[in-house]
């Protein structure tokens, strides 16, 4: 844990957040700007910078991280009509909070390209 991070801050509970989903290694919660109406940050509990820093010993987590996307898109009712899963990686790549997470975005029609 990296004590000025924010995510990690949340997965303590030292801040508070909507979670949707906790196990031991991974939190999801709603994101507090939303860009579609099921906007949920699935965050591992393990600080992890970056993309560019995952070892092979995270691949596990990684799986874990997607299955858990796919179950909440299930459980709030929009995984049929579709949904989407972002990674942004470093600043030009639009990553803010410097702690691995992953958008899970639904609840409306996503165009593409996006940004």
């Amino acid at each position: 844990m990296a004590t000025d991070c924010l995510f990690c801050k949340i997965s303590t509970g030292e801040i508070p957040a909507t979670i949707r989903y906790e196990d031991e290694d991974l939190i999801a919660f709603e994101d507090i700007s939303p860009q579609a109406p099921h906007h949920i940050l699935i965050v591992p509990r393990k600080h992890i910078r970056t993309t560019l820093d995952l070892t092979t010993a995270d691949n596990q987590l990684i799986g874990r991280i997607y299955q858990v996307a796919g179950k909440l898109a299930n459980d709030l009712g929009f995984a049929q009509d579709g949904f989407r899963i972002v990674n942004n990686c470093n600043e030009a790549g639009g990553q803010v909070v410097w702690h691995l997470h992953f958008h899970l975005l639904g609840g409306r029609d996503l165009s593409w390209p996006p940004g």
